[in-house]
């Protein structure tokens, strides 16, 4: 349920929209970076709503309040939000237009914040009012700062710099191999807020955000080569400032617009991904007679397709990784069945043994430690006021993920607590499990696109009826975003193709609302597929690169065919091979129990 004082916070906000002469406020949980994971002063929805999912958005007018999620979140705002304040909505259902348009009144205005939408977002509600006779003001202060009276301060942690050893690339080089695609389209600067995109190009790292080692910033980089930084002085050390060197200019955080404002008047031509930008860059370049080439970010894909050197760090990060969850699933499963665990304490214990790890950082996103029914919440997290038992019989949920200097993981693994499980767990498990090998084996020609992939994790449910309100897989960063672009493997179509070296997850489910959820989850790198006899086509597969057991006490061996079994039998093997010399002699005799041959 909400906080104690949403109901006052709903009305401070109606009575400040009132005085701004608007009828309602569109207010998406994101930043002035459009950042899925916020630092503590842009968790905006979050302060009004108490919904603390990664995604959502809201939509307060003067009498009604509703917030829009997709299927990973829609049990969670009804829990987490008062339902006399706010109607939440599956966005599939329903989306904010869709409402929008239900309720607006002709002559109405409706606000926004021009750092938090995108161009084409911005577009879709104009259009969608002026069919109502209504229309958008974009606000020059975010109101919830506006009446957000005990706001965290702005972070300023210092900037790491990320080596060569790690980064696999040195920053110039990427920095002359961007320049040389804005000489090719005759293109004057690129500009950017996407926070990865400024780390990767820079290889820097920061500790701005709690579990993305990023540092809050704008960066421009021009055909010159030349290269303007926008961030917090106190950012930056005497080491930092030698690493980013002559050609990086620092300039002032607050500056950023009013550097493209200049470079509009100079009638510059810009580069800037519409898709993944705030609008107000584009308005003020426009605005001051520039031109802006809305392109796809030319960064996105030389990050997503990994080099060798971060292949390899992604391979000895998961490596580490598999030994300390596994290490946790092997006490797990002793003290479990005891009665004495919380979702709480598992997680702790979870961390604490990822923390032993050579060159941890940080999680990579908060831990999705969820028993029983909190299972079904696809991405719940846990509070003191939902904290559950871990009993007896409880199908227990564990997604979680670290930050490496080599690399980030992301795995989940679902148990049953006293290794006795009902018949209906064992099918909904082994339907998971037969999906998620079907992608493991996957087999595809190059310019596969992920969405074409995606109904092989699909097809074992739907044979039962059955399927999972999730994507399939996304892409993750190499020390970096848990969530990376562009790659995905989901329904919604993608035009990008999945190419060599791009990391991504393999994580089916099932989710059983008020009783239980699975979700099996390893991460692959895409790579060239060995030998076909007879092939006519360039060839990907994947490497699964996540070591740890699958429970087998929740696997129907007669569900699984002969490939099936190779396949569990052979990851097992490896698991079992890697990961024994590295953790402690009860762990080891678990390890043997638990990767036994089927």
């Amino acid at each position: 349920m909400a906080g104690k004082n949403a109901q006052q916070k709903l009305v401070n906000l109606r009575k400040y929209l009132k005085n701004q002469g608007v009828s309602g406020y569109i207010l998406p949980n994101t930043d002035e970076h459009l950042s899925e994971y916020l630092p503590p002063h842009s968790e905006r929805l979050t302060w009004l709503t108490n919904f603390r999912g990664s995604a959502g958005i809201g939509i307060i007018l003067e009498n009604q309040a509703a917030l829009f999620v997709d299927g990973r979140y829609i049990l969670q705002a009804r829990h987490q939000t008062d339902g006399k304040l706010y109607t939440s909505f599956l966005i599939n259902d329903k989306t904010p237009i869709q409402w929008l348009k239900e309720k607006i009144k002709k002559g109405e205005k409706i606000a926004y914040d021009p750092w938090t939408l995108t161009e084409k977002e911005i577009l879709n509600f104009e259009s969608a009012l002026q069919e109502k006779g209504a229309s958008l003001k974009a606000l020059k202060q975010n109101p919830i700062d506006a009446i957000w009276m005990d706001r965290p301060k702005f972070p300023n942690f210092k900037i790491i710099p990320h080596p060569k050893k790690y980064s696999g690339i040195d920053k110039d080089v990427k920095i002359k191999d961007l320049v040389k695609t804005l000489k090719q389209h005759t293109i004057d600067a690129y500009a950017t807020s996407i926070l990865e995109n400024v780390a990767w190009l820079l290889n820097i790292r920061g500790n701005d955000l709690e579990s993305l080692p990023v540092t809050i910033s704008h960066l421009i980089v021009h055909q010159s080569g030349i290269v303007d930084f926008f961030v917090d002085e106190k950012k930056l050390s005497a080491s930092i400032k030698a690493h980013l060197g002559s050609k990086v200019r620092l300039h002032s955080y607050s500056k950023f617009l009013s550097e493209l404002e200049k470079l509009g008047k100079k009638k510059s031509v810009i580069c800037i991904d519409p898709d993944m930008s705030p609008a107000i860059l584009i308005h003020t370049i426009e605005n001051a007679g520039g031109k802006v080439i809305r392109k796809f970010d030319p960064l996105l894909l030389p990050k997503a397709c990994k080099n060798p050197t971060e292949i390899q760090g992604a391979r000895d990060a998961h490596i580490r990784d598999g030994a300390a969850l596994s290490s946790f699933l092997a006490w797990f499963s002793e003290q479990a069945p005891k009665g004495k665990l919380d979702e709480i304490k598992a997680a702790d214990k979870l961390f604490d043994f990822r923390l032993k790890q050579k060159n941890f950082k940080s999680y990579s996103f908060p831990t999705i430690s969820s028993t029983g029914p909190n299972g079904a919440i696809i991405h719940y997290r846990v509070t003191p006021e939902t904290n559950r038992p871990i009993k007896k019989g409880d199908i227990y949920l564990v997604d979680s993920g670290a930050q490496y200097l080599e690399g980030t993981t992301d795995v989940t693994r679902t148990v049953i607590v006293g290794n006795k499980a009902t018949q209906e767990q064992k099918d909904r498990f082994t339907r998971v499990l037969k999906g998620h090998i079907a992608l493991a084996l996957a087999k595809f020609p190059k310019g596969t696109t992920g969405s074409q992939l995606d109904a092989l994790a699909r097809y074992p449910l739907w044979q039962a009826g059955i399927d999972y309100n999730h994507g399939t897989g996304h892409g993750v960063g190499s020390y970096l975003g848990v969530h990376e672009g562009p790659q995905r493997i989901a329904t919604v179509p993608n035009r990008i193709p999945l190419e060599a070296g791009m990391i991504l997850s393999n994580e089916p489910g099932y989710y059983k609302e008020g009783a239980f959820g699975i979700r099996i989850e390893n991460l692959v790198v895409v790579k060239a597929a060995g030998k076909i006899k007879g092939a006519e086509k360039e060839m990907f597969e994947f490497e699964t690169l996540t070591l740890a057991p699958i429970d087998l006490n929740l696997v129907d061996i007669k569900l699984l065919g002969p490939a099936e079994k190779a396949w569990l039998n052979a990851y097992h093997k490896r698991v079992r091979e890697t990961l024994t010399p590295l953790v402690d002699s009860k762990t080891k005799a678990w390890l043997k129990k638990v990767t036994k041959v089927l």
